[in-house]
């Protein structure tokens, strides 16, 4: 009887439960492209005014180029599938989890309806008129009148609480649902993406195939180690450029805003002097503060250290802070080994500007400190490449990657991921390419880091 005194009131009257949102994954991603776009057109509109100074000569390497791009698009896509199907999947948990715990809270509750629905139901309205009827002491139908109005209130109560309960408990099987979607459209999206790596892996192997004899031979010749270095040094220059005008932009911006703010207070402060020589009182006394500049930071170049196996990188115990105050707690960005240091000449060449380690294919590349992404493309001669912007004019160079993993414009901290090793750009053997400049100018990163 009593279940079905339960269904009778709980039935008629409509939940206005609605599916609880989740928030649209294509959405979320034009949010971040429309965040991205103006820095990623910048640096368009900066590598084709490089490409114009370059002579129009085909190179073995550049035939590769749109393959190595393409690899490193795909693994790149892969990684940010894979951090939205963790992330999603944590959210599906904790969806679960609510659900658990409100089915219990409901099943409680209609127990203890079930229970007050029986009292009421046993004892009956004629109770009331009886009690009314009986003569009987006023204080005692007083307290009985009273006690049947508290169970009437409690179940009034119960009642909603639970109409409530079960719309959250709709809201979120909705929530469920949308999730699970999510997580299908995540994993066919990966699928999708892993067959493009494989495929491209494959164009990429024939053209190696195709070109190698093409490849040996521009290696060795001077001139393309000369011109790519000057490629590199030229988009290092420019980049510095398009940072310092970005910081100028929000350097201004502050400004206005600083005066803003300052005009506001000179309002108000002649208000409450004009209130104050109304009343007689004194003149309020203004204060001021002076804004030092920054110390300049020194640039020497220590010496070269020995060739050494790596085995130490970067990770969070690298605090935030001035990347020059830094300077000897740095690690080297990979485990490998190092084969070339800053200024040893290669060949006929031209010297070093940076390290080369040896690493096995895939090896994950760790930003060295804190900062932000200014460049993540392929470039020749270094294949596809990532620029760090540190602050104080200091940036790191990371090339020859498989992939980056960055995109322009995203900020890291140190530890981070934001490269795996390869050979792109025509390199011969697997690894990364590393450089450290300051002011555009490269020096020596051993001088600045720990080798264990």
């Amino acid at each position: 009887m009593s279940s079905i005194i339960v269904l009778a009131l709980l039935t008629g009257v409509p939940l206005q439960a609605q599916a609880q949102k989740v928030t649209d994954r294509s959405k979320q991603k034009k949010i971040a492209e429309s965040e991205r776009a103006d820095l990623r057109q910048k640096l368009t509109t900066l590598k084709r005014s490089i490409d114009k100074t370059e002579t129009a000569k085909s190179s073995a390497a550049s035939a590769l180029a749109k393959s190595e791009e393409a690899i490193s698009d795909a693994q790149r896509n892969l990684r940010d599938l894979a951090e939205e199907q963790q992330q999603t999947q944590a959210r599906l948990n904790e969806l679960s989890q609510q659900q658990a715990a409100l089915q219990k809270i409901v099943e409680a509750q209609q127990s203890q309806l079930a229970r007050l629905l029986r009292e009421q139901y046993v004892a009956g309205n004629e109770d009331r008129i009886k009690l009314l009827l009986s003569g009987d002491n006023p204080n005692r139908i007083n307290r009985e009148l009273q006690y049947m109005g508290y169970i009437s209130r409690a179940q009034a109560a119960l009642i909603e609480a639970l109409r409530t309960n079960l719309a959250k408990i709709e809201d979120n099987q909705a929530a469920v649902q949308n999730t699970k979607e999510e997580l299908d459209e995540i994993a066919a999206e990966a699928r999708d993406q892993h067959a493009i790596l494989q495929k491209e892996k494959a164009q990429r192997a024939t053209l190696l195939a195709q070109l190698s004899n093409k490849l040996v031979a521009q290696r060795k010749e001077a001139g393309n180690i000369e011109r790519d270095e000057q490629r590199l040094a030229s988009l290092v220059d420019k980049l510095a450029v398009l940072i310092q005008e970005q910081r100028k932009a929000e350097a201004a911006a502050a400004e206005k805003r600083r005066q803003e703010r300052a005009a506001r207070a000179r309002e108000e402060r002649e208000k409450r002097l004009a209130q104050a020589k109304k009343r007689g009182a004194p003149d309020e006394q203004a204060s001021s503060g002076k804004i030092s500049n920054p110390n300049a930071i020194e640039d020497d170049e220590p010496p070269s250290k020995t060739l050494a196996r790596n085995e130490l990188t970067p990770d969070a115990s690298v605090q935030d802070g001035a990347f020059a105050a830094l300077r000897g707690r740095l690690r080297l960005p990979i485990r490998g080994d190092l084969i070339a240091k800053f200024g040893s000449k290669r060949g006929d060449g031209p010297s070093w500007k940076g390290l080369f380690i040896r690493a096995n294919e895939g090896t994950e590349v760790k930003a060295i400190a804190a900062g932000r992404v200014i460049f993540a493309e392929w470039l020749r001669g270094f294949g596809n490449l990532i620029i760090v912007d540190h602050g104080s004019q200091y940036m790191t160079i990371y090339g020859n990657n498989q992939s980056v993993l960055k995109h322009a414009g995203d900020a890291v901290k140190a530890g981070d991921v934001i490269a795996s090793t390869g050979n792109s750009g025509g390199n011969e053997q697997s690894g990364l390419y590393f450089e450290m400049r300051h002011q555009g100018r490269a020096f020596d990163p051993l001088g600045w880091v720990t080798i264990r």
